[in-house]
């Protein structure tokens, strides 16, 4: 029997997050990003964010993962801008990795790098606040390239 390595609970940084519930080792795979893969378009489309929160993950296919429709708990991973896991991406598959190593009962965190279309506004960069905290905050959860 496998002993559960993470749970989803409140987070102190934005609704829920995703902790760890043992020591986890750098390097260790620790869960598959799932949903339904789909296009921008028809997650848009059915998309119900609500207070911020969105459970939508980009492929490099320009595909996405909709983790609001057959997803699991790695939907309420947080971002931050120093973050302690990475996604890698095999196919149409997303697996969460921690960067470092973990302490029981930190939460995990990846970098969100988000994109948006078009010219990065006040009102956008206010959209995509970022609530990390960490010294090294940049202030917003879109890739260090658009911010």
């Amino acid at each position: 029997m496998r002993l559960r390595r993470i749970t989803a609970r409140r987070s102190p940084v934005h609704g829920k997050g995703l902790f760890a519930l043992r020591q986890i080792a750098a390097g260790e795979r620790l869960i598959e990003y799932k949903g339904d893969v789909t296009t921008w378009r028809r997650a848009a489309a059915r998309q119900q964010s609500v207070a911020g929160h969105t459970f939508v993950f980009g492929l490099s296919s320009g595909r996405v993962i909709d983790g609001s429709r057959g997803g699991n708990s790695a939907r309420f991973l947080n971002h931050a801008c120093m973050p302690n896991c990475e996604a890698i991406e095999v196919g149409d598959r997303v697996f969460i990795h921690a960067l470092v190593a973990i302490a029981a009962g930190e939460e995990l965190f990846i970098d969100y790098g988000l994109a948006v279309d078009g010219e990065v506004t006040e009102d956008v960069r206010a959209q995509y606040l970022c609530r990390c905290g960490a010294s090294a905050c940049r202030q917003t959860m879109l890739s260090a390239v658009q911010s």
